[in-house]
């Protein structure tokens, strides 16, 4: 059978095309499968982002300095250890160079912490002694591209929360609190690096 007469043998069945599988096609789910694809290429330039590639982070952003953060509260723990926790978030998500002058950045995630409460949050029935203490951190966030001034991202009064031990048997004690303090750190910094690579 010549290619003419499959033209014509297809056209008479509605216009359909077999693929490689024997599987047949109209001209119209064809064509309708053609705008499906442009349509799915285009979604990048309608407004839309694919999550986890960084979209947020402007492409002449090569490296990126994290600074001591702002600290408005008595405790000095998060100061220093939430921008080192976010540094190594980086480090270890990404391929952008963190240094440590903010001046020579391309960008710079800078922080405040604005309160720290500690408090109870259970006590020994018995002798209505604290079992476990509570530290709440609520932190503002804020990226910058520096060259431009454009914030890349924002975020006021994101909470945190960890929570530790106490020992019942005062010659057991043993002071839990820096390790809480640490496992908050490393909270934020994975919390605020997800939110700036995924671009929610």
């Amino acid at each position: 059978m010549n290619d003419r007469v499959r033209r014509r043998q297809g056209e008479a069945s509605g216009g359909k095309r077999e693929d490689s599988n024997g599987t047949r096609f109209t001209r119209r789910e064809i064509w309708g499968l053609v705008a499906g694809c442009g349509a799915a290429a285009g979604l990048s330039g309608c407004g839309y982002h694919v999550g986890g590639q960084g979209d947020l982070i402007p492409t002449a952003v090569k490296t990126i300095a994290v600074p001591t953060f702002a600290n408005r509260t008595t405790q000095y723990k998060l100061r220093d250890e939430v921008p080192i926790a976010i540094s190594r978030e980086f480090r270890a998500r990404t391929k952008y160079q963190i240094i440590n002058d903010p001046t020579q950045a391309d960008a710079v995630l800078s922080g405040e912490i604005t309160l720290v409460s500690i408090a109870p949050t259970i006590y020994n029935p018995t002798t209505s002694e604290a079992t476990a203490i509570g530290v709440t951190a609520y932190i503002n966030i804020r990226f910058v591209e520096r060259a431009t001034g454009k914030v890349i991202f924002m975020k006021n009064g994101m909470t945190f929360r960890e929570n530790y031990e106490l020992a019942v048997d005062p010659s057991k004690y043993f002071d839990e609190s820096e390790f809480a303090m640490s496992r908050l750190s490393e909270t934020v910094a994975s919390k605020v690096v997800n939110l700036i690579l995924e671009a929610f």
